[in-house]
Formats: C-alpha cells, sequence, structure tokens
C-alpha cells in the first residue's frame, strides 16, 4: 500500500512537473531571445565588429597595460578595451575585474556624469554576464543602459550619439590594427563634430591619421594630411608628448628635421622617462643618422620596459644600420666589428619575434640579416614564418613579396624565384610603396635578361603587364606581340592585347 501510494503520488505530480519545466524553458527562451535584441541594440566593444583573428591578443593585452601604467590619463577606455580582450581570450571573471576597474575611474574622473560615461561599460558588462549565462545580470544592465538613455535623448531609447562614445569606438578601432583605421578616423571625426575643440578627440583623430598614411605607404608627396591634425592637437594639449613625437616624425618626412627636433628635445624634457616617448624619439634620431644617440634613448627606454617588442626591433634597426655606415664609409671594414653588428642586430630582432610573434616587420628584417650573415637556411625559414602570420595585410603581403623576391635576386641568385615573387606583389591590386618596389625590382630584372637575350614569353607578358598598369599603352602592346610570337596559343596575352588595342582606338 506504502508503495502503491508513492508510486500514485509521483504519477499525479508527473505532468505538472513536466508542465512547469516547459513553461519555464520557454519563459527562459523568451526572456534570453529578448535579451538578445536588446544586447544587438547596445553601443559597446561587443557592437563594434573587433575581430580576433585581427590582432595577437596576448600582446594588445600587454600594451593596454603598459599604456594604463605609463600615459598619465584617465583610464576608463583602457579598462573597457581590456575587459573585451579578456572576453576573447575567453577570461570572462578577469574581463568583469577590469569593467570594475573602468567603473572606479568614472566615479573618479566623472562624478556628476557617472550615467553618460558608463554606457560602454553597462553594455560590456551585459554582453559578458550573457556569454556567463548569467541572464538576469545581464538585463538588469540592458535597462541601466535603457533607462540612462532615455534620460539623456528625447529620441528612441537606443539611438543616444555621444561624442565620447564615438571616440571610445575609434581607439578601440586603432588597437586593432590597419585594417580599422580609416573606421576610427571616421569615428573622431563623428565626435568633433560635437566638441570640435576637445584635445583628447583631437589627439584621436591626428593619430588615426598618422597611422592610416603609415599603413598605407603612400608616396611623399601623399602623405602630408595628417600634419595640421597633429599640430592642431599639439597646441590643444602641450602636455600630451606622444603625439609632439608623432609630430616630430611627420616633420622629418617632409625634411624639417630642426623643426621637428625642436618637439623631440621639448617633448623629452617634459617626460623624460616616458617609454612611448622615447621609443619614436630614438626612430626620430636613427632617421636622422644619429645612431648613438638613438641607441642611448633605447637603452633607457629598454629598463623601463624591458619586454618591449617595439624596442628591440628599434635596437636592431640602429645596430643595422650602424653596419651599413660602416660599410659604406670603409672601404674594407674589420671583421670583428661586421661580425659583432650582425650578431647584435640579430639578437634585438629575435628578441622582438619572441615577445611578439606576429611581428611581422621584425620577421622580415630578421630574415633579411640572417642573409647578411650567410645564414641561408634561417633566413628562408624566417621568411616563412613572416608569410605564415595569419594577421597580415594586403601591404604586408607585397612587403613579403618585394624582399623575398631580392633575397632569391641576390643571395640565392635565382632570376626566376625572384621575378616569381615580385610578379606575385604586383598581382595584389593596392597602391603601395612595396607594390611600387616590386614593379621597379620586376622591371630592371626583365630588362637586363632582354637585352641579355634571355627573354621568355613570359617575361615579355610580364613586361606587357608592368608598361600596362604605367599606362604605357604602346610599349605593352609591343611586349605581348612580342610575347605570343614565342607564345601563340596563350590564352592571357591573346586577351590582354585584344584589351590594349580596343582601349586606344575606342
Amino acid at each position: 500500500m506504502h508503495v502503491f501510494s508513492l508510486i500514485t503520488l509521483h504519477c499525479c505530480f508527473q505532468p505538472w512537473t513536466l508542465s512547469w519545466l516547459s513553461a519555464e524553458a520557454m519563459k527562459s527562451t523568451i526572456s534570453k531571445n529578448s535579451l538578445e535584441s536588446s544586447l544587438r541594440q547596445l553601443e559597446c566593444h561587443f557592437k563594434w565588429d573587433l575581430q580576433k583573428q585581427d590582432v595577437d591578443l596576448d600582446d594588445l593585452e600587454e600594451t593596454i597595460g603598459d599604456q594604463i601604467e605609463f600615459l598619465m590619463k584617465a583610464n576608463i577606455t583602457n579598462y573597457n578595451l581590456l575587459s573585451y580582450v579578456c572576453h576573447l581570450k575567453n577570461m570572462n571573471e578577469e574581463a568583469l575585474r577590469n569593467l570594475q576597474k573602468a567603473e572606479e575611474e568614472i566615479k573618479i574622473n566623472h562624478p556628476h556624469e557617472i550615467a553618460r560615461r558608463s554606457l560602454v561599460t553597462w553594455g560590456n558588462y551585459a554582453w559578458i554576464y550573457y556569454y556567463m549565462e548569467r541572464y538576469e545580470e545581464a538585463q538588469t544592465y540592458v535597462s541601466k543602459v535603457e533607462n540612462s538613455c532615455k534620460k539623456l535623448s528625447s529620441t528612441a531609447q537606443w539611438k543616444i550619439q555621444l561624442p565620447e562614445i564615438y571616440a571610445e569606438q575609434g581607439w578601440a578601432l586603432l588597437k586593432f590594427g590597419g585594417k580599422y583605421y580609416k573606421r576610427a578616423k571616421n569615428c573622431f571625426e563623428n565626435a568633433l563634430k560635437s566638441e570640435p575643440n576637445n584635445p583628447e578627440f583631437n589627439a584621436g583623430y591626428a593619430i588615426a591619421m598618422y597611422r592610416l598614411e603609415d599603413f598605407s605607404h603612400r608616396q611623399y608627396e601623399d602623405i602630408s594630411q595628417s600634419l595640421k591634425p597633429l599640430k592642431r592637437a599639439v597646441e590643444l594639449n602641450p602636455k600630451d608628448t606622444f603625439i609632439m613625437a608623432l609630430l616630430a616624425l611627420k616633420l622629418q618626412d617632409f625634411n624639417k628635421v630642426n623643426e621637428g627636433e625642436r618637439y623631440i628635445e621639448e617633448a623629452m624634457q617634459k617626460t623624460p622617462d616616458l617609454p612611448y616617448l622615447l621609443r619614436y624619439a630614438a626612430k626620430f634620431y636613427r632617421r636622422k643618422g644619429e645612431v648613438d644617440k638613438a641607441l642611448e634613448i633605447l637603452k633607457k627606454a629598454l629598463a623601463v620596459t624591458p619586454k618591449s617588442a617595439f624596442l628591440h626591433h628599434q635596437l636592431g634597426l640602429c645596430y643595422r644600420a650602424k653596419l651599413f655606415q660602416l660599410k659604406r664609409t670603409t672601404r674594407y671594414p674589420p671583421q670583428d666589428q661586421v661580425e659583432e653588428l650582425i650578431q647584435l642586430s640579430i639578437f634585438h630582432f629575435e628578441t622582438a619575434t619572441e615577445q611578439k610573434t606576429k611581428f611581422f616587420s621584425a620577421h622580415i628584417d630578421l630574415a633579411k640579416m640572417y642573409a647578411q650573415a650567410k645564414r641561408y637556411e634561417e633566413a628562408e625559414e624566417r621568411f616563412q614564418k613572416a608569410f605564415q602570420i595569419n594577421i597580415l595585410s594586403y601591404h604586408d603581403k607585397q612587403e613579403f613579396f618585394y624582399h623575398y623576391g631580392n633575397f632569391q635576386c641576390n643571395h640565392m641568385k635565382s632570376e626566376s624565384e625572384a621575378i616569381r615573387y615580385y610578379t606575385e606583389g604586383l598581382k595584389i591590386e593596392e597602391d603601395s610603396y612595396a607594390r611600387n618596389k616590386c614593379i621597379e625590382a620586376l622591371k630592371k630584372l626583365l630588362e637586363r635578361r632582354i637585352q641579355g637575350g634571355l627573354g621568355d614569353a613570359a617575361d615579355f607578358g610580364t613586361l606587357g603587364l608592368i608598361h600596362s598598369l604605367s599606362g604605357e599603352k604602346h610599349e605593352a602592346i609591343e611586349c605581348y606581340e612580342t610575347a605570343i610570337a614565342l607564345s601563340p596559343d596563350n590564352e592571357n596575352y591573346l586577351s590582354a592585347l585584344c584589351e590594349l588595342r580596343l582601349s586606344i582606338s575606342s
């Protein structure tokens, strides 16, 4: 009877229990779906399409940590970005701790604007709690954002466009690399529409312009657009010595070395121990030819940030510059000095690549220095490592093809391989300094082969392509006609020739 009663009792309650569980599951699903819809409206790092495959997350985390330690400014944006990086690394508890630090910074620096200044932080909280499946807490922060937006704006609940949010997005985009620089520039432009004299927004805009020019490797006459914004940013905040250093380098680009040096010297008086200034000051003096002074500055900076890949790379460049200087000025340079400079350069390039495994330029420079030392197997291995980095831009790839083509031509003595790689760089249809160098090297090599009677159909066809890209249509036609005479059935040459003839006749 006792067992029967238990079974009866269980059977009686089972449908109700299942019904209750289904209702709760449905309620949870509805809640989660509505939460997802709200989350997509939040202006924060999770909305800004910052892809982890575009950066080295460990390096970015270290960079943000250094900036928090050394740059004398409110770190709200840094802690918010660091929380997002921690999330990308599956460290959500650490992400939450960084958001708490962002909140503390807001209370200290903006005690009368806590809601306005917390919107990005609260948005990040909501997303992180959502990914942790803590939906109630996520909803709490969604509601905080929604209520604050209603108070701050008379428009629709999410449609608040604050200049500081544009700026914060701009700073985050800058940190994620070259493909984001144009978007970063647009963000700072939007921020400046509301506050044209804001020093921080002007600094962000100037840096975005500088980075965009540097990233695109444009020719000399096209790299002047950041000069005015940099000067404006320095005028608005003369204490920002990092911006002063960038302005000095830009002035140096235009051979205004004395004016640039005045900014560097003034900046070094104001913040003599700031590693972010010292690294660019050293770059300025290396480019000026004062390599020993650059080395002195870099060693001082390295004592403050010994793990800086950037500093080790700059040290490697300095020792390489001394090596080339020695070879230029001495007919028979002492072999022991040559060996020492090569080894010092290799050491610092190797250290840079160990500290920052996806440091493309350091890998390329190390490969070139191995080649200088006639360590060709290691050079080949390093070139391949550089090309396998998974965050390369089109410009990086063009640079790889140019330098690897040089390696094949000058060290491996293989003209055919050099032609192959220069051509690969040429095929990437993005205008850049490296692509132009590929064209120059390829044209020189092909013309030498043809003049020496070694030119084949492929050589004439490639030279035809170069002339065509340079707008030299008649020369291109001549090359393609010769290529077809040597290889009558090649459809690519026939097609290119046909297009060129049509373009002339039309």
